[in-house]
């Protein structure tokens, strides 16, 4: 009888720790884009990726739109351990790590192969791998765009045309520079308040990639399109840094590689667009 309890309690321990082996991993991933735009497919995509790959055990759910804050305060929150993962823009990231600054410089990339050899290659995981000292591992670059102006005063066909106008910018100090030397009156917002912004003429203009300002419907409080494309914007995906460390090193490989291979997708589909 002794013999079978023994028997009965090893049997229940080995249970607990195949149960314990199999935990699902539930991880919370946030972005300011809307439900509608690109980013956001290519993230489901990720989410996806993950779970086909991990055989269910890491599950992603994504909440787009600035549903757990606007893109300041998600990169603070997955910091700090209460999101797990976040995508923003790379000018976001400029108070933790400057030199990502100088990826949104003005004319700095000559074309999307341009873009995509020097964020794939050294100089990018080279600045992934920065954002480790600030408790954030790097994942991927996803894409933003080529940045286009829009505003509601007149069309602008030549530098002088921009001059007097009031334009939600980044914070990228380079951009508000820029903006300032074309005589333009420069200053950042959350993405989340421009709509309404724009609407009561709090700005005159703007500038987002064109998928932003299609699904964001900023065309609905804007007159005039330029396409300037003055400015490439790629977008960091970056996870929690102790979080990616708890898991399973076959697990961490897969979230990388689905990171990879879910901008190169989202990449793909916006040159289809």
């Amino acid at each position: 009888m002794k013999r079978l309890s023994v028997i009965a309690a090893c049997l229940a321990m080995l249970a607990a720790s195949g149960a314990a082996l199999a935990q699902t991993h539930k991880l919370k991933l946030g972005h300011a884009s809307s439900a509608e735009s690109s980013q956001q497919v290519a993230l489901v995509k990720f989410a996806e990726l993950v779970k086909e790959r991990s055989k269910g055990e890491v599950e992603i759910t994504v909440y787009p739109g600035s549903t757990l804050g606007p893109d300041a305060q998600l990169i603070n929150l997955t910091r700090g351990g209460s999101i797990d993962i976040a995508v923003s823009g790379s000018t976001n990231f400029n108070g933790m790590v400057a030199q990502t600054a100088a990826l949104e410089l003005p004319f700095i990339f000559r074309d999307n192969k341009h873009a995509y050899d020097v964020l794939d290659g050294k100089v990018g995981q080279g600045l992934l791998d920065e954002l480790g000292k600030h408790n954030l591992k790097g994942l991927s670059y996803f894409e933003n765009g080529w940045r286009v102006m829009t505003n509601n005063r007149r069309p602008m066909l030549t530098p002088d045309d921009a001059k007097g106008l009031k334009i939600r910018s980044t914070p990228n100090p380079y951009h508000i520079q820029a903006f300032q030397l074309l005589g333009m009156n420069p200053s950042p917002m959350a993405i989340a308040e421009l709509y309404t912004a724009l609407e009561v003429g709090t700005f005159d203009a703007q500038e987002h990639p064109i998928n932003v300002t299609w699904s964001a419907k900023f065309y609905e409080v804007q007159k005039h399109l330029t396409i300037s494309n003055h400015v490439y914007s790629p977008l960091i995906l970056a996870m929690n840094k102790a979080k990616f460390d708890g898991l399973p090193a076959d697990f961490q490989k897969i979230v990388v590689d689905a990171a990879r291979d879910a901008a190169k997708y989202q990449r793909e589909l916006n040159a289809g667009n």
